[in-house]
């Protein structure tokens, strides 16, 4: 595992945050892990959830009909790349 950059443990924090993940600590989430099904346990109102609170935090829009949405809520790394890349 390959640790996290200081934008992913931030986004690490708001995940947690946002879905009151309350026995998991920001700084243990792998950022290579998935963070649905086998990994991190998220489901889709989970990421409904994080899609409003990252919009908030970060001032993109997430769009359900985005091709690349899936790849991007991977995990906590391709989420952190997308939104470093869309951020204004």
């Amino acid at each position: 595992m390959q640790g996290q950059s200081e934008n992913e443990f931030e986004l690490a924090k708001l995940l947690v945050d946002a879905l009151n993940l309350e026995d998991v600590d920001p700084g243990e989430i792998d950022p290579d892990e998935a963070l649905f099904n086998e990994g991190l346990g998220l489901d889709s109102i989970d990421a409904l959830e994080l899609a409003l609170a990252i919009t908030q935090k970060y001032s993109i829009q997430l769009k359900a009909d985005d091709e690349n949405m899936q790849h991007a809520f991977g995990t906590l790394r391709t989420l952190n790349a997308y939104i470093e890349e869309h951020s204004a």
